[in-house]
């Protein structure tokens, strides 16, 4: 269950901040693969990615596909088969370890004799060598009232919001707990936290009169700031990894880039054509990727704001992007497809 006291500060808010080489600064991106299924639509799909950056977890129905990213092909087929729970829906897998997955899946309790019953949310281990469920099922949010569960994988924490308060769950360690903002009496329905753990943003926030994002400084659980000049609503909010920058997709069609700690706007970067729901910066900070409704994925230079590159093979409109841990590959999902391309050149 996703509840515990005493939410973990020190491991939170000073959190390390992991430096990556940087690569060349001239990518080009061909397409590799597509297919059916979804990653992550409604969070990061960036655990998506295996942790050395060669494997791709693709959710589909009660199934996770594994594809390989130098082949682009369906290396392994993982059929996930719980105790007494079937019609199995996985929302989305998340690499914790190499030969470790986080799943987020709804289910059918089936117990003989008795009408099937609808889970709430389960989050449990899979083990990809055994093949096979590690430790127990934890359900989340079963008591109800909470806002959807969302994976935050640069922090390693799952959280939940309800009544002025975000929950949080570490899936490796199952410890947790919870930060109160006791200024926040509307819902946010989208909301980040920085690798670093000291900045939470706050968007879709019900009943407000602006679009821009709220800065909450978590030390303090006070409003800090806003992040300003939407003209839309907020779609999407991502850190860079040195937690230096974000970047916020928007209704409008645009993307901005904002400095953290001044929250001064950097960059707006036009190109889409409608709302763009999800952008990302790159591991080593280079490059933005972002997803829209109008089917392409663009590559943005990060220092520059620069159109580098537009991918245009969806068929349909694109829900979420993300890099490979290493730069190498860009995957994007609708809600029925995903598609991945390979970066050419470099080293």
């Amino acid at each position: 269950m996703l509840a515990a006291a005493g939410f973990l500060y020190p491991a939170l808010l000073y959190a390390q901040v992991e430096s990556v080489e940087k690569p060349p600064s001239a990518p080009t991106w061909v397409s590799l693969a597509h297919g059916e299924g979804h990653l992550a639509l409604h969070f990061s799909s960036e655990a998506a990615f295996s942790p050395e950056g060669s494997q791709l977890a693709i959710a589909s129905e009660n199934k996770i596909l594994l594809m390989n990213l130098q082949t682009g092909d369906i290396q392994k087929v993982v059929k996930v088969r719980l105790p007494d729970i079937e019609d199995l829906d996985i929302h989305s897998a998340n690499f914790l370890a190499t030969n470790l997955l986080l799943v987020l899946a709804n289910g059918e309790f089936h117990v003989k004799g008795k009408p099937p019953v609808s889970t709430p949310l389960l989050a449990f281990h899979w083990d990809l060598i055994e093949d096979r469920l590690e430790g127990k099922v934890n359900t989340i949010g079963a008591k109800g009232g909470f806002t959807p569960a969302r994976y935050f994988p640069q922090i390693g924490y799952l959280a939940l919001y309800k009544d002025s308060r975000f929950d949080l769950w570490n899936p490796r360690t199952g410890q947790g707990g919870g930060i109160v903002i006791s200024d926040l009496t509307q819902i946010p329905n989208l909301y980040e936290f920085s690798p670093d753990g000291r900045w939470l943003l706050l968007a879709q926030i019900q009943t407000s009169s602006t679009a821009d994002p709220t800065v909450v400084e978590l030390k303090g659980h006070k409003f800090a700031d806003s992040l300003r000049g939407h003209e839309g609503i907020v779609l999407s909010m991502a850190f860079s990894r040195d937690a230096q920058k974000v970047v916020t997709a928007c209704e409008d069609g645009k993307l901005r880039v904002f400095s953290v700690g001044d929250w001064k706007l950097l960059q707006t970067l036009v190109g889409h054509h409608g709302p763009v729901h999800r952008a990302e910066f790159s591991a080593h900070g280079d490059w933005i990727a972002s997803a829209g409704e109008d089917k392409t994925v663009r590559v943005w230079s990060a220092e520059d704001g620069a159109l580098l590159q537009t991918l245009q093979e969806s068929p349909e409109p694109l829900l979420n992007v993300a890099f490979s841990p290493d730069g190498r590959s860009i995957a994007a999902s609708s809600e029925k497809n995903v598609l991945v391309w390979r970066r050419q050149g470099g080293t």
